[in-house]
């Protein structure tokens, strides 16, 4: 892989950033306008209805963000017209054919024009309705390949998938490609098309029988959960991911196509500064229930490594891959991860809340410091059940008890000891296949990415994904951790 100089490969070129929005396509779009402002052009593709509700959505949950404040600094009252000539901001749908691009005009102009696609779109959110994990994340996929197909220029597509996690899966997990109907448990029976019948067979079902929204709602998170554990997956959301991945590989015919399966990703190690952190990250949502005191015990194998990624070092891996594949007719795989070359383990993370909320604890709403304790882990499920049996279920039953023969004058108590179980219990359900993963995640691919940068490119420095430069007691106690509380914690 000779690489050559990565800045020089932006310089003049054409990039689709689909997803621009979200968390990791904010860190692309810094960067590229950070470090090579002569990029021809960035096409920026959002959800919305028109050109100017999309121009809105970009200026208020884009550029308004604390991520762009060193680019402000640097660009200072140049910025605007940097903006205005570089980056164009299109209105959207990866849903749809022609990702839902109106204007004809536009549309011609980026298939002339594009060089390179990158796929950020995605809902991450684990138990999302499956009606809609599925348009985004798999048919959404198919979208940005057939974009992709007529872009005359193309030079590489990369699709930002997920690094898959599930029960049945341990020891070394490689970079291979998911074949079309392939299972994580070995049963058989996966077709793509006809979960989208089960999905739009359901929905009408729902609707005859006049359900309310928040059934349908309802109804739509369950059935994404049933299917994805049917094939032995443990979300909707990884589900959707792999099923978006099969599609890809199936039907690229000689597009270049690069997939990267990024682990969980936290916080900004070191650009545009650290610790910048956007929504509740997989780990996080741990960090902020323990800091505002909501969990006392918890579940997981101490043991367990936790594989953990800044998303600058994503981004970078992102940029590196691309530049590395562009103009060659294969899929190419990167695991983006830290288990293999310098694994996090799950009673750190433990440690490391602890240490930092004792010396700096959440200040609720009524202007008193939150006192955190020690956690009690248990380590298998059936503890974890005993546990909350005793510890909580119990007294919620004798409480709804005397509640009712109090006539509800226990009610608040009851439903914020309701709420406080209910949270802690969905916690476990969607994060438990986590935290008690017994694989990690080959990165041999993303080795030899690194080496070959190394060797044949003159901005490693710029482009840094190397995990073993991490010190993890220094980043989560004075970088990840004070940033969640920073950017997340409300």
């Amino acid at each position: 892989m000779e690489l050559g100089s990565i800045l020089q490969f932006l310089e003049n070129r054409s990039i689709l950033v689909t997803g621009a929005t979200g968390f990791l396509a904010k860190i692309f779009t810094e960067k590229i306008l950070r470090v090579q402002p002569n990029v021809k052009k960035l096409y920026l593709l959002l959800r919305a209805a028109d050109s100017k509700s999309a121009m809105l959505r970009f200026n208020t949950e884009v550029m308004s963000k604390d991520l762009f404040r060193i680019l402000k600094e640097k660009w200072g009252g140049n910025l605007n017209p940097l903006i205005s000539q570089k980056v164009i901001v299109v209105a959207g749908d990866i849903t749809c054919d022609n990702l839902g691009v109106k204007d004809s005009y536009l549309l011609e102009e980026m298939s002339k024009e594009i060089d390179v696609v990158v796929n950020l779109a995605a809902t991450t959110n684990f138990d999302e309705r499956y009606d809609v994990a599925i348009g985004i994340n798999t048919f959404g996929a198919k979208h940005v390949l057939d974009f992709a197909k007529n872009c005359a220029k193309l030079k590489v597509l990369v699709h930002v998938s997920t690094a898959f996690v599930s029960g049945e899966m341990e020891g070394l997990i490689k970079e291979d490609p998911y074949k079309l109907g392939e299972t994580l448990n070995g049963t058989s029976g996966l077709d793509i098309d006809t979960e989208k019948n089960v999905v739009e067979e359901t929905l009408n079902q729902l609707r005859a029988e006049n359900s309310s929204e928040e059934s349908i709602k309802s109804a739509m998170k369950n059935l994404g959960i049933q299917r994805a554990r049917k094939y032995g997956w443990p979300n909707t959301y990884v589900f959707t991911k792999a099923m978006g991945e099969m599609l890809l590989g199936h039907l690229k015919d000689n597009i270049p196509l690069v997939i990267i399966r990024p682990t969980i990703v936290t916080s900004t190690y070191k650009e545009p500064f650290p610790g910048w952190v956007e929504g509740v990250r997989t780990i996080d949502s741990l960090a902020l229930g323990y800091g505002k005191g909501k969990i006392t015990c918890f579940l997981g194998d101490p043991k367990t490594i936790i594989d953990v990624i800044p998303a600058d070092m994503v981004v970078n891996a992102i940029v590196v891959a691309m530049v590395a594949h562009a103009n060659q007719p294969n899929e190419s795989i990167y695991h983006v991860g830290s288990s293999v070359s310098n694994p996090v383990e799950f009673t750190w993370l433990q440690d490391y809340g602890f240490q930092y909320f004792t010396k700096h604890p959440w200040i609720n709403k009524d202007g008193k410091p939150v006192i955190v304790g020690k956690v009690t882990v248990l380590s298998t499920m059936d503890s974890f059940r005993r546990y909350m049996a005793v510890h909580y279920l119990l007294p919620l039953k004798g409480l709804q008890i005397v509640n009712a023969a109090c006539c509800q004058y226990f009610q608040s108590t009851y439903l914020q000891m309701y709420r406080k179980i209910k949270f802690v219990m969905r916690l476990i359900e969607l994060y438990g296949p986590y935290l008690f993963f017994k694989g990690v995640y080959d990165d041999m691919n993303t080795e030899k990415l690194r080496r070959s940068a190394k060797e044949s490119c003159e901005e490693t420095d710029v482009f840094y994904f190397d995990p073993k430069s991490i010190n993890w007691d220094d980043y989560f106690m004075n970088t990840h951790i004070p940033g969640v509380v920073k950017y997340v914690f409300k």
